[in-house]
């Protein structure tokens, strides 16, 4: 690495830094409008999440999902076409997961364990690629597309759970949660810390993102994809089929949010119950734009922001703060770190902005003139 990357790396680095710290003072007024402590609270918020194994074990719970999302969202975003669908793509894997491993408790486990995980990847996969195809084909946009193919899947979602998969402990007992049954026990995701809910499927996430550094690196597939997201235009003049590769990146990118879901079900809650996702579909766009769209910058990323996640509920509890509060400086911290990546993209915006202030001052000028 040279000098000149060397400072761009640390260049962008730092703006995302100062676009954290920006989000989080931001976020010190709403707490002390709920007459809370800022500086209790971030204490908490910041170092609850490592001052403990469970904490530690609990980030990295949160880490598992952002990360497959995060990586899902990278081979799109480098593709040239924005996967907003997460939320949808994950419900579909979850929910596909679970049916898949109540309709068959009696296959062997390392039978059933990979095709529980794959079928939630493809279910994932088809519900991204249908928002590929509509791009690619129709010209239909996908940020349009994908948000409302979220809505969908979430109303298909609650459908499924509440009626057909529904868990017949619920209909006897007359509480109608809407949740299917426990998966069997035997595909349940090993733990890597006994006493945590800390599971396998961490170490899987971190192996798929060194695989899809080396899928968009270091193949001709990866390059072709890659090229697209650079210029389209020009990868279609060098004979590269531009619709053919769109679609591609939306399946890769809903089958890892669907392998997210699927690893939710047999890793953690072991069954599909109502609010699975927890908003990882778009928190995992921050991690991977955090992450400076690259496989492995997003693994520490997702660390970062599954450590952010843990502590405001670790905020919420220890100084009294509205839920509603946390869900602002999370929305905060997403507004901060999305403009940030887009002032990154395109410094000449920030040339508009001195524009326009040079602009204003000049008007000051000739009015006390």
């Amino acid at each position: 690495m040279n000098l000149e990357t060397q400072k761009s790396w640390l260049l962008q680095a730092f703006v995302l830094i100062a676009a954290l710290v920006g989000a989080l003072l931001a976020g010190a007024a709403f707490i002390l409008l709920a007459n809370a402590n800022p500086l209790e609270g971030y204490g908490v918020m910041l170092s609850g999440p490592f001052s403990s194994s469970f904490g530690f074990s609990e980030t990295l719970v949160r880490t598992t999902p952002l990360l497959l999302v995060g990586l899902g969202i990278i081979i799109s975003f480098r593709s040239g076409i924005l996967n907003i669908g997460g939320e949808g793509q994950i419900l579909m894997g979850a929910v596909t997961a679970a049916a898949i491993a109540l309709a068959c408790p009696e296959l062997p486990a390392v039978l059933l364990l990979p095709v529980v995980l794959l079928g939630g990847a493809a279910a994932g996969g088809l519900w991204g690629g249908l928002a590929g195809w509509l791009k690619a084909r129709l010209a239909v946009n996908e940020i349009l597309s994908t948000v409302m193919l979220n809505q969908i899947a979430a109303q298909m979602y609650l459908f499924l759970i509440r009626l057909f998969l529904l868990d017949p402990q619920e209909v006897a007992f007359g509480t109608g949660v809407p949740q299917t049954a426990l998966v069997t026990n035997a595909i349940w995701l090993e733990r890597l810390i006994p006493g945590t809910r800390l599971h396998t499927g961490f170490v899987l996430a971190v192996i798929l993102a060194v695989l899809v550094y080396i899928f968009l690196w270091r193949t001709t597939v990866g390059f072709r994809m890659r090229a697209v997201g650079m210029g389209p235009d020009a990868a279609r003049y060098a004979g590269i089929k531009v619709e053919k590769y769109l679609v591609l990146a939306m399946t890769l990118g809903g089958a890892f949010a669907g392998l997210a879901g699927a690893v939710e079900v047999v890793g953690v809650h072991h069954r599909a119950l109502e609010d699975i996702s927890a908003g990882y579909g778009f928190t995992g766009i921050v991690a991977a734009l955090f992450g400076r769209l690259h496989p492995l910058g997003i693994v520490p990323a997702s660390v970062l922001f599954g450590a952010l996640i843990l502590g405001a509920d670790m905020m919420q509890r220890a100084v009294n703060v509205p839920s509603s509060i946390v869900l602002v400086i999370q929305g905060l911290v997403i507004l901060f770190v999305v403009s940030a990546d887009l002032i990154l993209r395109k410094p000449q915006l920030l040339g508009k902005f001195s524009f326009l202030s040079s602009k204003v001052s000049a008007g000051e000028e000739k009015c006390h003139g």
